[in-house]
């Protein structure tokens, strides 16, 4: 009996598996890719916690013309070839059509051609690498570029804090830190300014202090540091170490920061794709659900996640239609409001929709905080 009632269980769970086809009436599949582990882990699990939430928001409103959503996730841990394997897990064993993620440049591009060879529909949450969409018309992303972002910066640095030298210190074998780098140097030095120093490290370095020197005695105003958090909590702590007290600053690799550095990041600012303390009105609402569910506000890479949901979920309502093709087209023409902005695409699917700088400061808890500084326009 045990064994008859485990082998009806099985062909059940089967059969619910079987129904779960993104063109079939149980629910349409997504799949989600992103380091749910390793050493960007922060990164991943707070985009599945916005898409989990987007997800639950719109089966709870029925759905997606009148479909419920069916979420996969697969962690690939920051690795390109762990991507790559979830990618083919997921559109092969589980059949999925659509992809959010994955969430660093390097891990999304090593999937962007087979997605766009096997019209598999992807919209990368924070792959800011220039070079991700180039892969073909099914890969769209929901963050703004390297190039935007180093502008940015620059122009933060330019004509907020009013200084006019400045050193970099960045990770040369990283796309996302030397393309930030390039284009804050290229900005920075045609508004006036001048880079006193730039020094460069490599990947998993943890001793900053040979660069830092060279930093210190070229006495800039400012340091820019485009890195993630775990690199930026060691720089910072080593910078301000050896008495380097300019304000730093980078971009949205910095979110997590605040969980994961102490008072040393304080004077540090960022270029991000929204501020949890805006009083948008769509902002308030996504903040407080999501804290509700999680038990803490969300930080960029979770509303980025939680937009590409719903800018999927417009896109097939507006296609009337589950086909890659048909999304592919109304997706295309998004024109509308999401939590990180109003947001169109350009020619080669990147958003195109304005940049926030927070700055990390003391809350009133005592507890380092993001708070929203000033807003710059592409």
């Amino acid at each position: 009996m045990k064994k008859i009632l485990a082998l009806t269980a099985a062909l059940a769970a089967l059969s619910m598996l079987a129904g779960c086809s993104s063109s079939g009436a149980k629910g349409i599949k997504i799949g989600t890719i992103g380091p749910l582990s390793g050493g960007v882990a922060v990164y991943g699990v707070e985009a599945k916690n916005g898409i989990e939430l987007a997800v639950d928001e719109i089966n709870a409103a029925g759905g997606i013309n009148g479909e419920n959503v069916v979420l996969i996730s697969e962690d690939d841990e920051g690795n390109p070839e762990k991507s790559v394997n979830a990618y083919t897990k997921l559109t092969t064993k589980d059949g999925v059509r659509f992809i959010i993620g994955s969430l660093t440049s390097g891990c999304t591009q090593a999937i962007t051609t087979q997605a766009q060879s096997q019209k598999v529909l992807m919209i990368a949450p924070a792959a800011t690498a220039p070079a991700i969409t180039d892969a073909g018309n099914f890969v769209f992303r929901a963050c703004f570029i390297d190039p935007f972002q180093g502008t940015v910066g620059a122009k933060f640095v330019s004509e907020t804090l009013k200084v006019t030298r400045a050193a970099v210190i960045y990770d040369i074998g990283n796309d996302y830190s030397s393309g930030l780098t390039d284009n804050f140097v290229k900005t920075f030095e045609s508004l006036g300014g001048t880079i006193v120093a730039k020094e460069s490290y490599n990947t998993g370095d943890k001793d900053f202090n040979a660069q830092l020197t060279k930093i210190k005695n070229a006495a800039p105003e400012v340091v820019y540091i485009p890195d993630y958090y775990a690199t930026v909590a060691l720089i910072a702590k080593q910078l301000r170490a050896q008495g380097i007290n300019t304000p730093i600053v980078g971009a949205d690799g910095w979110d997590g920061l605040t969980d994961n550095a102490g008072d040393e990041v304080l004077n540090g600012f960022y270029s991000n794709h929204y501020a949890a303390d805006s009083t948008d009105d769509a902002v308030k609402t996504f903040v407080a659900n999501y804290t509700s569910k999680f038990g803490k506000a969300p930080t960029s890479f979770a509303a980025l996640a939680y937009d590409s949901v719903y800018m999927l979920r417009d896109a097939i309502v507006k296609a009337g239609s589950t086909k890659s093709d048909d999304v592919r087209d109304a997706l295309e023409k998004t024109d509308g409001s999401y939590v990180t902005g109003h947001l169109t695409f350009d020619e080669k699917r990147n958003p195109v929709k304005s940049a926030v700088i927070v700055e990390l400061v003391k809350g009133a808890d005592g507890k380092l905080t993001s708070a929203y500084k000033t807003t710059v326009n592409p």
